[in-house]
């Protein structure tokens, strides 16, 4: 009953914002609001890497051997090379393929169990509630960013 409740409320969310990341024209990954401050294409590796974490943290699902965390919270500057628009995308659509599943195989009575995570302690549930509204604020940012960033 877990999954099947929640599973429509995340692909509502999730499709959206993958739907806006797809649209979003390359040159605009590079775009930031300050020379320290996150890039689009940063913000987008981020959400998907947390994707990942938690997917590995709270509904037991490893992280599949490959998957690099290059986004750790140092703005991507350093990382620009690999934030190229069609590898930004299949890496996010890689990586909420990866937590529906991981939602999908979690059993019954594991979703209102907390889970001591590097965040601190959540059930599944109230997890998969911060990431939805991570990936929120990060659609915002973006949107915030394509409006307000001084283009070339």
């Amino acid at each position: 009953m877990n999954y099947e409740v929640i599973h429509p409320v995340w692909r509502t969310v999730r499709d959206r914002y993958q739907k806006m990341i797809q649209g979003l024209p390359e040159g605009d990954l590079g775009l930031r609001l300050s020379p320290d401050a996150s890039s689009i294409g940063h913000m987008i590796r981020h959400n998907a890497e947390v994707e990942y974490m938690f997917a590995s943290w709270f509904f037991g699902s490893p992280v599949p051997e490959g998957v690099e965390y290059v986004a750790s919270g140092k703005g991507g500057a350093d990382n620009e090379a690999v934030l190229m628009l069609e590898k930004l995308i299949a890496f996010s659509a890689a990586s909420d393929a990866h937590l529906t599943n991981a939602m999908r195989e979690l059993p019954e009575d594991a979703w209102d169990i907390a889970v001591d995570s590097p965040i601190g302690s959540s059930t599944p549930r109230e997890a998969l509630g911060r990431t939805l509204y991570h990936t929120g604020l990060h659609a915002g940012q973006i949107s915030l960013i394509r409006k307000h960033a001084q283009r070339e």
